[in-house]
């Protein structure tokens, strides 16, 4: 069973990884690369379109033994998106090693909070999700109208 405390603290609003961070900012290449534009980015069926996505580009990347891990994240990422970002432009996946990278485009500069856990809440508890699954998140804006929300799975 895991606990927000059986692991060390994930990076929260911290700069990516080097590698993901060349990738994003500097433009560069990644070793496997995955974009999956949205073209309805308040369409309620997004989610389920990319667990889907990232079904697929796992299953030909051959790491599908974390798929349903990175499925959970993509979902809460891009449901945040949708909720509080002003829909969800883009969904990329890049893998790096043994590291997986989700990363997450909406349309809102406003950054990401992890709301304090409250077990009476209906909402609140996605991203509280991404940090029990990964080792690092974040988010950027790298100076255009959008917002990327990061982050790294170990694959």
């Amino acid at each position: 069973m895991t606990t927000f405390d059986a692991r060390p603290q994930a990076a929260i609003g911290s700069r990516p990884p080097r590698w993901l961070w060349s990738v994003l900012v500097d433009g560069r290449a990644g070793e496997c690369d995955a974009v999956f534009p949205f073209h309805q980015r308040l369409e309620p069926s997004c989610v389920a379109t990319a667990r889907r996505f990232v079904d697929q580009t796992l299953t030909a990347w051959g790491v599908v033994e974390v798929a349903f891990d990175v499925q959970l994240v993509v979902s809460e990422l891009v449901t945040n998106a949708m909720r509080h970002g002003g829909g969800v432009a883009q969904l990329r996946l890049l893998s790096h090693g043994a590291e997986l990278a989700c990363v997450v485009a909406d349309h809102s500069h406003t950054v990401p909070v992890a709301a304090a856990p409250d077990v009476f809440s209906e909402f609140g508890r996605g991203l509280r999700l991404v940090d029990a699954l990964c080792t690092a998140w974040g988010w950027l804006s790298p100076g255009d109208q959008r917002k990327l929300v990061w982050a790294v799975l170990v694959g």
